[in-house]
């Protein structure tokens, strides 16, 4: 079955992440409108380049370059997972439930300033996973900041980010107030030197403007279809598991992998906070959840010993998804 094979540290594996992950975009093909408006930047990238990803492309493109960026994406974090050895053995489970989830809404499946962002935020995981045993962090987290100011001039809310910066400090290091100082350092240079552009082509105006979400009035509603809702209730029981067996793996892991379990929860609790700064939710804000969820997912199918209960689980996630997005 699945998860008993991707279990495995396998190169065959490869392909069946592959084959699930071009399974549960079919529905994206079939549900497209004719065509697509292209990915558009925050405005303080799109006001001075003017860049729009995917112009040009039909709605089948967009769609099939969405799968290749999501499948890279997989296999990216795969490996940070596997380096520091989060489920006690290589495997390929974390790739395998990451296709699952990024393809869990139909919207999660075309192009948008999140999907890109995701490799930004799995750049940024890996390196504040490889500051525990590190005798200095200063140069790694203004190198962390600069990563956030990057991430949000994609789109604009994962700036909140740089909060998780100071919990990994929390978490990993003594109080060493240096460290604390320079992802600040490192995030405002990135914008002092956009302002520096801004101000040189006579438009400070407009600069100014790229931190009006932080005024934005709190979203009272989100824009979801009621089917979304049910296909969340079987990864709402795959994470209830997870809890009972990271209940019980818990204090026999190794101290660096409890904390960045911690880490991965207060970088879920900031996405979901970050929701205020859009106009309007939408579910593709979500999306950025894919990879701290998909790791958890992935302890959970990586130690469960009923076969049979997690071999089901995940079918069942697997045709839930399928079944509402011909829904």
């Amino acid at each position: 079955m699945i998860i008993t094979q991707n279990r495995q540290f396998s190169p065959v594996n490869i392909f069946w992440v592959i084959i699930v992950g071009a399974i549960l975009c079919t529905g994206a093909f079939f549900h497209l409108p004719e065509a697509l408006t292209p990915v558009v930047l925050e405005p303080a990238v799109t006001n001075l380049i003017g860049l729009e990803i995917g112009k040009g492309f039909s709605p089948q493109a967009n769609v099939f370059v969405t799968l290749v960026l999501t499948l890279a994406q997989a296999f990216l974090l795969n490996s940070v997972v596997n380096h520091f050895n989060f489920m006690g053995k290589p495997n390929f489970l974390t790739a395998l439930l990451f296709m699952t989830l990024v393809s869990l809404f139909l919207p999660f499946l075309i192009l948008s300033p999140t999907l890109i962002c995701n490799f930004i935020t799995i750049w940024m995981v890996s390196k504040l996973f490889n500051i525990y045993k590190q005798p200095d962090v200063k140069g790694l987290m203004f190198d962390l900041g600069m990563i956030i100011a990057l991430g949000s001039l994609i789109y604009f809310p994962f700036i909140v980010m740089l909060l998780l910066l100071w919990i990994a400090l929390i978490l990993f290091r003594p109080f060493i107030w240096r460290e604390w100082i320079t992802p600040i350092l490192g995030f405002a240079v990135v914008y002092f030197l956009l302002g520096v552009i801004y101000y040189w082509i006579d438009r400070f105006d407009e600069f100014i403007t790229i931190f009006s979400p932080f005024a934005n009035s709190f979203p009272t509603a989100l824009q979801v279809d009621i089917h979304d809702y049910f296909v969340g209730i079987p990864i709402g029981i795959a994470m209830i598991f997870f809890l009972f067996i990271l209940q019980d793996k818990y204090f026999r892991s190794i101290v660096h992998i409890r904390k960045s379990f911690q880490l991965l929860f207060f970088m879920l609790v900031l996405i979901v906070g970050s929701f205020y700064l859009n106009e309007k939710i939408t579910i593709n804000h979500f999306l950025l959840c894919a990879p701290p969820l998909s790791i958890y997912l992935a302890f959970y199918f990586s130690h469960a010993k009923t076969k049979w209960l997690y071999e089901s689980l995940y079918m069942i996630i697997f045709f839930t998804i399928l079944y509402f997005q011909f829904a």
